[in-house]
């Protein structure tokens, strides 16, 4: 699936978005987390956009495939709703429990519905075969803007937030991307009944009845009628496609925030690199258009409103997006899926209702004749050519704005759907070759000679008549000073793929099978996902597949095809590449003198974003080279076949001991990991899986210790310990991250942990050789010398760890602001800049980090005090989980001491001052200031156009707001998204990155930010309008009826009691209930598995309590809709508002480079930090919270 790069996870939630498809290939999977270092053993190269399923089939043909993509008219001919597949015509995942049903409607509309009585989340998607392709020539970002005015009123509901608001009020989300050739919209919601809703003893009659077979087409998975929140969310989703306003008072924000949204990219790398291929390909084809948009190319390059909107030579949009609209957003040019907890049946009747409406034009599909001779049937048929000769056969040398080293080579290859590529899938055994990272193989070389950080293959673009394979290399300096001789093996490595293509058809069908082997047994034990996501990709999927192989999708691929391989192994050749070099040495002249080099060219800009490249086509004389590889390394050759696939999927709750234990009535999913072993630094959790039933263990190790973040040298030395570690095993066990298993090291503050899960025969191996490597690394870093690999990946890792600290500093605005207030507001954090120190710098050179260094910290923090926290969860019985951790005493625990209470390592949270005290700390000039503490920082790059500010209220600690007052916290945060994000986002349009949320800082405080990212306002004046918008938002809670409190309150009980889907959800929500506890001490470690039963019980009010499935005692209160209303105003006035009592307000403020001067002007003013070295000053007249968190209680044991 394409991806959203837009915001983090959390501010997310309502924001629509235009999307790139380069944003899922792996060569843009990198970040650098500021407190943390950690490396994943696992593929990256058989992961990509084209490898796209949300069930299963193991065997297809390529016609069934073609034929069945047209809508049936035969519905329509007959005027009533058409079943096109039963759930038994689906093929499924053995553990899959969902009910299908796919449906064509009188109006041609296709609709995959699905069944699922378990779920706790309902979801709808409409996917449109409609993107930025079909802009008008004079309209650039027409699809994009369609996608966002949608969202803004139809004739049936039309006030402009009214469908996001009866999704945030039923628990849900919603969100939209376009893509190149594709829209796609989504919303969930948890079935939530908070009106009236009809006699269950009736429900209960016609049920009975039904299941008595008086009805046949019933199907025996009911659960209760369709949800309010599902049927209402659904008859306002429909209107999009039915009846939208295109509110021409809404035509103007809206462009601006299209506009914001392109400013937001500008300085992104995977931007820049997106549009500068979109802008040196054919300019005759639709991939060359600029998707995005912004305000002059959507209204012809002048304004619209204001004085100057005739003068300009602006035009509204709004006539071409009807037309647009009309044209494209028909039934046959939409799919759509729905999931719900009611029957196919009762599902059905309200897809029908909701969806009647939308229009039809009577059209089906043409088929394509099938062009003589060629193997490729769709390549360059509907558009042309996007990659001709002009445009490939190229070295492209592009400077980013960042310190990266890269090179890219793309080649020009068939649509992913093409007929040919659909049965072999000749792409994925090949790109699997080519990314492949076992002893032998181009990385493992690469990586051995220092050459490399990374390697990644994989088709990473894909439209319906082309596509683009790539081969990314993450250079290092020596790597990049090199590039001749690194493309020189990158071609052999080529040629021998090819020669073995050629020679050795065997070979080749035994690495196709093993893929297939790998695909058939992931797909075998597939858990059900989230809805959501569930539904946005299988309405994706119908325009693609069969209704009955749209679970399975792209994923089963078929025999191994030796003539189709070879013809797209041709595609890897000079002459059909663009070879594309990124390095950020450029701009300081780095030309060199090399043989692939574009230094004879001039540099120019892309019309977009202003990437600053140029290019010259691949000398004949090189092309010759590279296609004529005449010797092969001798140290190259293909893999091993994988010894790691697992054969052994037998469960433990299967055997006979776990059967005779088995009760009927306890509900597995509500019991929580007991604890199997406690002792002085060990404590051992375990649950067996009775729920999910996959063959798969989830192992989690994590070793406090004292000695990590003791100073930002011990940190910094254990990152690159880490970073070290992954470097040395990644060839060794590359294999198992192939067949399903994977592990994972990360460096935190306090201290080490270490996570493997995956298919359960091979766990406990991999779990020994992850632990026993991590001590007997150690020893030999210590007599390692000057020549030695493990020297060498160490200096590797120094220079890596510096480029990624420096890079981040170019974090957007916002993300600065996050960072910057949690320097201030954590008690002991290391600045990025005592990292960057260590790295490089006065310090650095007269105490060089040496690689001894490095592995006397690693042993300290490792080996000698240490607490171990451990979870054994999953396919794993007692005597398993006892056999696992004895690896962990012997390879940690039998020379350590284990910690005592106050050597835990402990976070604490800064108190911010009141206003009465913030004037004893900086005098009477913060008096008048709403808010007297101020935290600056300028961006860091010099193109960075946007400002963003954070407006941080403290409530304070945890333990002190107790259940009560974190419950109250989390609704107000529940309500106060929509609000700040209608007011500031859509109708000011500040910026388009807004968000309000809960945020709770390290060290147990809690409290409440609203965040604003924007192109055109200053931080001082969103800081303004952040605070107006606080004094309207205390005015919408106190003018909300009651009752819709409740309905707020009931979304957030249905979100907390919201039941895992997978075994690695479950997992997860354990394993943070269990390291919670770990600093607390041997009184309080008690883990608070029930907490969020606990804050659902706070929330669940009279006549709200549908949901509760917590264990309410029959004599605690229950708070009326008015008492919580009460509540909610009481904790606002508190704390948040302008004149509460207890109000400690900082801001946190980032400058666009175009701001300097009022950034300058405010340094040394009282109440403004413009430093680190002010908030270290600051910190020293500040009390701290209590560490103590709301849940804490003490043991029983």
């Amino acid at each position: 699936m394409c991806l959203a790069i837009i915001l983090s996870t959390q501010l997310l939630t309502g924001c629509r978005a235009f999307v790139h498809p380069l944003a899922s290939a792996p060569f843009l999977r990198a970040a650098y987390a500021s407190s943390s270092s950690s490396f994943t053993l696992a593929s990256k190269n058989t992961c990509h956009k084209n490898d796209r399923s949300c069930g299963s089939s193991l065997h297809s043909t390529v016609q069934q495939d073609v034929q069945s993509r047209g809508t049936d008219t035969t519905a329509a001919m007959n005027g009533r709703t058409r079943i096109v597949a039963n759930d038994q015509d689906f093929l499924k995942p053995a553990l899959d429990t969902r009910h299908y049903r796919c449906i064509v409607l009188p109006n041609n509309l296709q609709v995959l519905i699905v069944s699922d009585p378990e779920t706790d989340v309902e979801a709808a998607a409409v996917h449109i075969k409609a993107g930025h392709f079909d802009d008008p020539d004079t309209r650039a970002g027409l699809a994009h803007f369609n996608e966002h005015m949608l969202f803004l009123g139809t004739e049936k509901y039309p006030k402009e937030n009214d469908f996001e608001t009866f999704v945030g009020q039923h628990g849900g989300i919603t969100n939209a991307y376009t893509d190149m050739e594709d829209t796609n919209y989504y919303f969930s919601v948890a079935p939530l009944d908070h009106d009236d809703v009809e006699s269950m003893d009736d429900f209960e009659e016609e049920k009975e009845a039904k299941l008595e077979g008086q009805e046949e087409s019933y199907s025996s998975e009911i659960d209760g009628r369709v949800s309010q929140a599902l049927s209402g969310g659904l008859d306002r989703f429909a209107q999009f496609f039915i009846a939208p306003l295109f509110n021409e008072e809404a035509v103007e924000r809206e462009l601006r925030a299209i506009d914001s949204e392109h400013l937001n990219s500008f300085t992104s790398e995977s931007w820049r690199n997106y549009q500068l291929l979109k802008s040196t390909c054919n300019q005759n084809h639709p991939f060359s258009k600029f998707g995005c948009g912004n305000y002059n190319t959507l209204t012809n390059g002048g304004n619209i409103t204001g004085s100057d909107a005739v003068s300009s030579g602006g035009s509204s949009p709004v006539p071409a997006l009807k037309e647009f609209w009309k044209d494209k957003y028909i039934a046959e040019n939409m799919k759509v899926c729905v999931l719900g907890r009611a029957s196919l049946d009762e599902i059905q009747k309200e897809v029908e209702k909701a969806f009647a409406g939308v229009r039809s034009n009577g059209s089906t599909e043409s088929e394509q004749t099938d062009v003589p001779d060629v193997i490729f049937q769709k390549e360059h048929r509907k558009y042309g050519v996007a990659f001709g000769r002009k445009h490939l056969g190229l070295i492209r040398e592009y400077v980013p704005l960042v310190e990266e080293r890269t090179i890219k080579l793309l080649f020009a290859t068939p649509p992913n759907d093409d007929p040919a590529i659909v049965e072999s899938r000749p792409d994925r055994v090949v790109t699997h070759l080519l990314g492949h990272e076992s002893p032998g193989s181009l990385h493992a070389l690469l990586l051995e000679d220092g050459l490399i950080n990374d390697l990644s293959s994989g088709v990473g673009l894909t439209t319906s008549d082309f596509s683009l394979c790539s081969l990314t290399l993450h250079l290092t300096p020596k790597g990049m000073a090199q590039r001749d001789h690194v493309l020189s093996l990158v071609w052999q490595y080529i040629s021998l793929v090819k020669s073995t293509a050629e020679h050795n058809d065997e070979a080749m069908e035994a690495y196709h099978e093993e893929l297939r082997q790998v695909s058939k047994t992931q797909f075998h034990f597939r858990e059900n996902g989230d809805p959501t996501d569930f539904c946005s990709a299988a309405a994706e999927l119908l325009h693609e597949y069969a209704p009955e192989k749209v679970l399975v999708g792209s994923s089963m691929p078929g025999p191994y095809n030796s003539s189709i391989t070879k013809a797209f192994l041709e595609r890897l050749h000079p002459d059909n590449c663009i070879v594309n070099i990124q390095n950020s040495d450029f701009e300081a002249g780095d030309d060199g003198e090399y043989e692939c080099s574009a230094a004879s060219s001039s540099w120019q800009f892309e019309k977009w974003y202003k990437a600053k490249y140029r290019e010259v086509k691949i000398a004949p004389s090189l092309q010759e080279k590279w296609s004529s590889m005449a010797g092969i390394d001798s140290r190259l050759h293909l893999p091993a076949m994988n010894s790691f696939l697992p054969t052994d999927f037998s469960l433990r709750s299967e055997d006979s001991e776990a059967k005779e234990s088995f009760k009927e009535d306890i509900d597995y999913r509500k019991e929580m990991p007991k604890l199997l072993l406690e002792r002085p630094g060990l404590q051992l959790w375990h649950k067996l899986d009775r729920t999910f039933k996959v063959p798969k263990t989830h192992l989690r190790l994590f070793l406090t210790s004292p000695d990590v973040y003791r100073s930002p040298r011990s940190m910094t030395l254990m990152r690159l310990y880490v970073k070290v570690l992954e470097d040395d095993l990644n060839s060794y066990i590359y294999d198992a991250s192939i067949a399903g298993c994977s592990a994972r090291v990360v460096c935190l503050p306090s201290g080490i942990s270490i996570s493997v899960r995956g298919f359960s025969e091979k766990l406990p191996h991999l779990l020994d050789v992850v632990t026993g490597r991590m001590l007997t690394i150690i020893e030999e870093m210590k007599s390692a010398d000057q020549s030695s690999g493990l020297h060498l990946k160490f200096e590797k890792a120094t220079k890596n760890l510096l480029r990624e600290t420096k890079n981040f500093r170019l974090e957007s605005p916002y993300e600065t602001a996050s960072y910057i207030s949690r320097v201030l507001l954590e008690h002991n954090v290391w600045h990025v800049s005592n990292y960057i120190a260590e790295l490089e710098g006065e310090t650095a050179n007269s105490h060089p980090l040496t690689l001894a260094e490095c592995a006397k910290v690693a042993e300290e923090s490792l080996t000698q005090r240490l607490m171990a926290t451990f979870l054994c969860m999953g396919n794993i019985d007692e005597k398993g989980a006892h056999d696992v951790v004895k690896l962990i005493e012997t390879n940690f625990l039998h020379q350590a001491r284990p910690l005592s209470f106050e050597e835990i390592p402990k976070l604490r949270s800064m108190k911010m001052p009141l206003k009465e005290e913030a004037v004893r700390i900086f005098g009477p000039g913060v008096q008048n200031m709403s808010i007297p503490l101020k935290i600056e920082e300028m961006t860091y790059s010099a193109s960075e156009e946007n400002h963003a500010v954070e407006v941080i209220l403290q409530c304070g600690a945890e333990y002190e707001m107790g259940y009560q007052g974190v419950a109250l916290l989390e609704l107000i945060g529940q309500m106060a998204y929509n609000s700040a994000y209608n007011t500031l986002r859509t109708q000011e349009q500040l910026g388009y990155i807004v968000s309000a949320f809960t945020r709770k800082t390290a060290g147990s405080a809690m409290g409440f930010s609203v965040l604003v990212q924007s192109s055109t306002k200053k931080p001082q004046e969103l800081e303004e309008r952040i605070e107006n918008w606080l004094a309207l938002f205390r005015k919408e809670l106190a003018s909300m009826p009651a009752e819709d409190m409740a309905k707020e309150a009931a979304a957030v009980v249905a979100s907390l009691l919201e039941r895992n889907m997978r075994l690695s959800d479950e997992v997860g929500t354990a394993w943070g209930s269990i390291v919670s506890a770990v600093s607390l001490g041997s009184f309080y470690n008690k883990p608070p598995f029930e907490r969020h039963a606990k804050l659902a019980e706070i929330l669940t009010v009279e006549g709200n309590d549908a949901h509760d499935e917590s264990e309410t005692s029959s004599n605690k209160h229950v708070m009326t809709k008015e008492e919580l209303k009460s509540q909610v105003l009481d904790l606002w006035d508190r704390y948040f508002s302008t004149d509460a009592p207890e109000r400690r307000a900082v801001v946190a403020r980032v400058y666009g480079h175009k701001a300097q001067t009022d950034y300058e002007a405010n340094v040394g003013k009282p109440g403004y930090l413009s430093s680190y070295e002010d908030v270290r000053q600051l910190k020293q007249f500040l009390a701290q919270w209590p560490t103590a968190p709301y849940w804490i209680e003490k043991n029983s044991r």
